[in-house]
């Protein structure tokens, strides 16, 4: 076709050219699969045995199914086993689970492309991307449903290695190079969700009900010296992630894990990033013994600007003091700063109750707010890492406009996509496909 438009017009169509050869590749790859497969062992006569009574299985003929590759459609036939036990309804396509094809029509190499473009825009944006770019015809709702498959097992298989560390039964190999400085960082972020999952919760909304749960998300990166003006480097490609929305309590083994599997016993200095949330502080104590913690210094400079728009109602005046108190908290003189915001407390109730809850934030989180000492120690005084993650892992994803996701699709896919953003999403499929 390509040849007589030519003819006729002078005219070349590469883009033409291009895809009538992909599709004729595409076509001959496909035959050349199922050939490829056809001829791959059958189960000897007698050598089945069911899955539900473990009985002797008999051969009933072929069964075809037809599999979405990466090359296209291609016919697969396979025998097919029942169970030959009285009473029993066992069944088996034996040559399915050796392909890794059980129970779907999608081959590995297609649902791994669907984990991924399911992870990484909406589904139907993913529908449309593997058609565009690949040449594959899925559904919206098959790219969903395989990727959050995918980011289950992802979950399932963390969650047993977790148990072990969390248990002192598993501990990771000492890391080839010296860990100085390992940081730890924890946050929260809201993730929409159906009514059923905020069912008898509060919330913010004006009726007090949620339209939200709230997704942990906890990160561990490494440190890598300094640069040129003495400020702390985190270390390229060492940030890794983990989260899910569950209790506080669950999330600090998590993070607990997570730390442990990037060498935690093995740093020499062992940093605890948050934003002042009590949660986060709680489990740090807890998990972290003996690490340093560090309030986060831009959630600190928001809540002393709070403090001060309450003490100093007076614009000229507060202009006036905010250098100075801005000094005291940079300079981790957090004793000063409260002992001068309690000696001129609001005299109104609401702003003399709200000004008391900011100095007690001061109070309860001095001995994280050294930040003179924190810098000449050339430690990192911001979560900013662990921040960015609550939106790359979550928000860039689960939070487009009209999302409403169950507890355990939400949880699929930020497992999914801590793998992908952790780099481990390859290593995870080798294994996955070598089991």
């Amino acid at each position: 076709m390509a040849e007589r438009a030519y003819a006729r017009t002078g005219v070349v169509d590469m883009d033409a050219l291009e895809q009538g050869m992909r599709a004729a590749a595409m076509k001959d790859g496909a035959a050349a699969l199922s050939s490829l497969l056809s001829k791959i062992g059958d189960p000897a006569p007698g050598t089945v045995a069911c899955p539900d009574c473990a009985a002797r299985m008999e051969s009933l003929g072929r069964r075809r199914k037809d599999l979405t590759t990466l090359l296209g459609t291609t016919p697969l036939e396979r025998p097919y086993y029942a169970c030959t036990q009285p009473g029993c309804e066992g069944h088996a396509f034996p040559k399915d689970a050796l392909l890794d094809v059980a129970e779907t029509g999608f081959s590995p190499g297609v649902r791994r492309l669907m984990a991924r473009s399911g992870a990484r825009d909406s589904f139907a944006k993913g529908e449309e991307d593997l058609w565009v770019y690949s040449g594959i015809r899925v559904r919206e709702k098959d790219v969903e449903r395989i990727a959050e498959a995918v980011g289950a097992d992802i979950e399932c298989r963390a969650q047993a290695t977790r148990k072990e560390i969390c248990a002192g039964r598993a501990e990771p190999p000492p890391p080839e190079e010296a860990i100085p400085i390992l940081y730890v960082g924890g946050d929260g972020t809201g993730v929409p969700v159906t009514k059923r999952e905020t069912a008898g919760r509060k919330g913010k909304q004006p009726d007090g009900t949620a339209k939200t749960r709230e997704a942990k998300v906890g990160c561990v990166f490494t440190q890598v010296g300094t640069d040129e003006k003495g400020r702390p480097v985190r270390e390229e490609g060492s940030t890794t992630y983990t989260g899910a929305i569950e209790t506080a309590e669950v999330f600090g083994e998590r993070l607990y894990a997570e730390a442990v599997a990037r060498g935690l016993l093995h740093a020499d200095l062992v940093v605890v990033l948050g934003d002042g949330a009590p949660w986060i502080w709680n489990l740090a104590e807890l998990h972290f013994p003996g690490a340093i913690h560090i309030v986060d210094l831009y959630h600190a400079r928001e809540h002393l600007y709070a403090l001060l728009r309450l003490l100093f109602p007076d614009d000229a005046v507060r202009d006036a003091c905010r250098t100075e108190w801005l000094g005291w908290l940079e300079d981790g003189k957090i004793e000063r700063l409260v002992d001068a915001a309690t000696t001129i407390l609001p005299l109104a109730e609401n702003a003399r109750k709200l000004a008391t809850n900011e100095t007690d934030y001061f109070s309860t989180n001095a001995k994280r707010m050294r930040y003179a000492d924190f810098r000449a120690r050339k430690l990192f005084v911001g979560s900013g890492v662990v921040e960015a993650g609550c939106k790359t892992v979550v928000a860039s994803r689960m939070k487009k406009s009209g999302a409403k996701w169950s507890v355990r699709g939400a949880n699929a896919i930020i497992a999914l996509r801590c793998a992908l953003l952790s780099q481990r999403f390859d290593d995870y499929w080798a294994l996955r496909s070598a089991a």
